[in-house]
C-alpha cells in the first residue's frame, strides 16, 4: 500500500469537514475520523462502532499547537509532560476546565483524551484540516481491532451512504501496540 497524495488528503478533509467518516491509517491500528465538532458525524461514527457516547472519543493531531486551547492554563511542567517526546504512542487525559470540548467527545468523563501523532498521514491530514480529528480503533464495540486493510473493509463493507465515506491510504505499523493512556496530572497509567 502506498502513501496517500496530497489530492487524498484534500479529499478526506473535505470529506471530513461536510460531516463525513473515514478510515485512516495510524501508528498502530487503523482508525476511524469524523469532525469533532460536527455532532451528526461523532453520532454516525458511534453508530458504526456501536459505541456508546459515555465511553468518550479521542482527538488527535500532529500538530501539537491544535491543543493548546486546553494546554494554556497549565502550568510549564504540565505542558512540558504532555510535549515530552514517548517510546510509545500515549493519549493524555487533559482537563477542560473552561468546557471547550463537547459531551459527545468527552462521554462521561470530566477530561478530554487526546495524543499527538507522528504518524505521517495524521500529521498531512490533520494539518490539511487545520485541528485535529476525531480518533477511535476501526472496529466494531466488542471485537479486535482492524490491524490491515482486509480486516477494515471486512467490518465496514465499501464506501457508501451506510458505511464509511473513504478509506484514506497508508500503512499501519506492524505489531505496534495501541496509545498508552495516561493522566497528564498525575502521571498515573490508564491503560498499559
Amino acid at each position: 500500500m502506498v502513501s496517500p497524495s496530497m489530492w487524498q488528503i484534500s479529499l478526506a478533509a473535505s470529506l471530513i469537514r461536510t460531516g463525513g467518516v473515514i478510515a485512516y491509517p495510524t501508528e498502530s491500528v487503523w482508525g476511524l475520523g469524523c469532525d469533532p465538532g460536527n455532532a451528526q458525524a461523532v453520532e454516525r461514527l458511534l453508530n458504526l462502532k456501536d459505541r456508546p457516547v459515555s465511553k468518550g472519543l479521542i482527538l488527535v493531531s500532529g500538530n501539537p499547537a491544535h491543543f493548546d486551547p486546553l494546554l494554556c492554563h497549565l502550568d510549564r511542567e504540565l505542558q512540558a509532560r504532555f510535549l515530552a517526546p514517548t517510546k510509545r504512542p500515549t493519549t493524555w487525559l487533559v482537563p477542560d476546565p473552561e468546557g471547550r470540548v463537547p459531551a459527545w467527545i468527552k462521554g462521561e468523563h470530566p477530561m478530554v483524551a487526546v495524543r499527538v501523532s507522528a504518524h505521517p498521514v495524521v500529521s498531512a491530514l490533520t494539518q490539511k484540516l487545520g485541528t485535529a480529528l476525531v480518533s477511535t480503533s476501526a472496529n466494531p464495540a466488542g471485537r479486535p481491532t482492524a490491524d490491515s486493510l482486509l480486516a477494515l473493509r471486512r467490518y465496514f463493507g465499501p464506501c457508501g451512504p451506510k458505511g464509511l465515506d473513504y478509506i484514506l491510504p497508508g500503512k499501519v505499523a506492524q505489531g505496534a501496540q495501541a496509545s498508552m493512556i495516561k493522566h497528564l496530572l498525575t502521571g498515573d497509567i490508564i491503560r498499559e
